[in-house]
């Protein structure tokens, strides 16, 4: 991993978290309006920013489990993880509403 500070990583979590969770929700808006192909596109797009986030999330880890980098347990970690995970959570919501309203729009 190269030099990245705990706190550029966290920010990472952060920023893209949030960028997974906003197109998430966008998502569901755009298939409860009946536009399936704009709401597939944004869970692309929540999905690529996931990625981004994991990423970070898992460099960090393995640093830490290589002994190279102790990442401090502070509340900014527990809140760029927060924002991960609140994403992760909204995008498999989306999956399902969309989905369900995909159902809803064929009767």
């Amino acid at each position: 991993m190269t030099e990245i500070s705990l706190e550029d990583i966290i920010t990472e979590l952060v920023v893209n978290g949030g960028n997974a969770k906003s197109k998430a929700m966008q998502a569901m808006k755009a298939a409860r309006m009946g536009d399936f192909a704009t709401a597939e596109m944004r869970i692309s797009e929540a999905n690529t920013s996931l990625q981004q986030a994991h990423y970070f999330q898992t460099e960090l880890i393995q640093a830490e489990a290589r002994g190279e980098k102790k990442a401090s347990v502070s509340l900014i970690m527990v809140h760029g993880q927060d924002h991960l995970m609140n994403a992760m959570t909204t995008r498999d919501i989306a999956l399902e509403m969309i989905e369900m309203y995909k159902l809803l729009k064929s009767k």
